[in-house]
């Protein structure tokens, strides 16, 4: 039953979304078809090639340097490189375009060594935003292939090479194959993210479905038209997901080799040298250059936004009250799968019921925003209510509970397959009652689940913008909206505070998943 209801919470905002097309607004359509439509779906395809492409390239080339090469300085970039993940694409975005402003630091700097600024070109197209969120979210890709190299890639690549295949050969003829099943997972992760994405577009004036989606329902006040593109990004967005679990097949990971970390090649040569100032680039240029320009522009500020401490009070009371309820969300859920697997009920229908449940992560905040809306505008109309739902936070935590609890589901069901039946029926036979098992063997047991999980969730809910600007109550600001309506306006200096704190906030889970990789 709670399965069920967890996969009717996930069509809760996605209903209103396809009945939307139920009424169109003839002129409405016809003035974005002549003005917009085309120009965002080019944008779009062209950004999500772009990035797909760009990720694909330096997620798996770094991963291939830093686990079958060994030189200098690898320990230090073999975490330094996953550090990126702790900007989001938001803050880079607005980070690299007051860097490279007409009287920025880069040009600054030319002028200060003498050289011309007229060659430099202009980064608000394409290739600007595609490289923000390529340096952003390229380590998704690097992590999943960092992982599958250490299981298998150099003792398979050293078969191949005593076969006789040239280093060419051997990477994009048994490597690359052999390891789809973690690039291709990076990748899809990528494209949602990309998708998904509206503070860094938005920065760069870059029209995707995301903007469009709130300037219709903000700029056109037409919700329904705002759902309807909403209902065309989320297709795009399944289609990624079929085609990420189409592109992956049936490969399956294998432990195989050993030492694997003690016979890595010396990197010589020119290539080497350039390989290796390309990883130090990247690394400075996606981690180190951006948190030294926010701290200096935090420093370098003279005045002091009072309100900072209530931005970051109500971060931190929404981040504790979603992560507390999407948390209750994913126990219930485990408990229920663990009750139908001891009762050998848990059929292919309950799992994938229980996979239908966890969808919401795919949803990007936009789309999630206008569904939540929709069908809480519904729910007040049908009980004669006036804004009891939409006028605090409800809204918005349901919307994180859907978003997240793919995040929380992880860590503890997990936690929960690793509590073993002979241990539930042995304390049973010794007396305990429900109670007792729940609280002297089930929770001690599912506590450092529980932990990863609730660290996970607090992170994203604190960095989360597009659901958070479009759902929180009226005059409810939290860091994340603030930087989006500071650097809206060009306020780069002003909004550098709240990124920082929001990235030292974001280098916690990163941190984790640095352990994790390294067990």
């Amino acid at each position: 039953m709670i399965l069920l209801l967890l996969a009717l919470l996930v069509l809760i905002p996605v209903v209103p979304l396809v009945t939307a097309w139920l009424k169109i607004d003839g002129d409405l359509w016809q003035h974005l078809w002549q003005t917009q439509l085309v120009t965002l779906l080019q944008n779009t395809l062209m950004l999500s090639l772009l990035v797909g492409l760009g990720a694909f390239s330096l997620g798996v080339g770094l991963a291939w340097l830093l686990v079958i090469y060994e030189f200098p300085g690898r320990k230090i970039l073999q975490w330094g490189l996953m550090l990126p993940l702790a900007i989001p694409p938001y803050i880079l975005a607005f980070v690299f375009l007051g860097f490279s402003d007409f009287g920025g630091a880069l040009h600054q700097s030319l002028q200060w060594f003498g050289l011309p600024i007229s060659w430099l070109p202009d980064i608000r197209n394409s290739v600007g935003v595609a490289i923000v969120f390529i340096l952003s979210l390229y380590p998704y890709v690097y992590l999943l292939m960092r992982a599958a190299l250490i299981k298998k890639g150099r003792t398979s690549y050293e078969s191949a090479r005593t076969l006789g295949y040239s280093k060419n050969a051997a990477f994009w003829k048994l490597i690359i194959p052999m390891t789809r099943p973690a690039w291709v997972a990076g990748v899809a992760l990528v494209l949602m993210e990309t998708l998904a994405d509206f503070g860094a577009v938005s920065i760069f004036n870059y029209d995707t479905f995301t903007t469009a989606i709130y300037k219709s329902w903000f700029g056109l006040f037409s919700l329904q038209t705002a759902a309807q593109l909403a209902s065309i990004l989320l297709l795009m967005v399944f289609l990624a997901l079929i085609a990420e679990r189409w592109g992956r097949g049936q490969g399956r990971f294998t432990e195989a080799g050993s030492a694997l970390q003690q016979h890595r090649k010396p990197l010589t040569g020119l290539s080497g040298i350039l390989m290796q100032l390309t990883a130090w680039l990247v690394f400075a240029v996606g981690f180190v250059l951006p948190l030294m320009q926010l701290i200096y522009w935090s420093l370098a500020y003279q005045g002091f936004d009072q309100a900072i401490g209530q931005l970051l009070s109500n971060s931190v009371s929404l981040a504790l009250i979603a992560t507390a309820l999407t948390l209750i969300v994913a126990l219930l859920m485990a408990f229920a799968q663990r009750r139908l697997e001891l009762q050998n009920q848990f059929s292919p229908a309950w799992s994938l019921l229980s996979e239908f449940g966890l969808l919401g992560y795919a949803l990007p905040g936009t789309v999630l925003a206008v569904g939540v809306v929709l069908s809480l505008n519904a729910l007040e109309a049908q009980f004669g209510a006036g804004q009891w739902l939409l006028g605090g936070i409800f809204g918005l935590c349901f919307a994180y509970v859907i978003r997240f609890l793919r995040i929380a589901q992880g860590p503890v069901t997990n936690s929960m397959a690793q509590i073993k039946p002979s241990l539930i029926e042995a304390a049973s036979s010794l007396g305990a009652d429900k109670k007792e098992l729940l609280y002297r063997v089930y929770l001690p047991l599912l506590k450092p689940g529980v932990l990863t999980a609730m660290l996970l969730i607090f992170v994203e809910v604190m960095k989360e913008m597009p659901a958070t600007l479009l759902l929180r109550p009226f005059g409810w600001d939290t860091l994340s909206v603030r930087i989006y309506e500071l650097t809206s306006e060009g306020e780069w200096q002003l909004a550098a505070l709240p990124a920082v704190m929001l990235v030292a906030v974001g280098i916690l889970p990163v941190i984790y998943l640095i352990k994790k990789s390294e067990s």
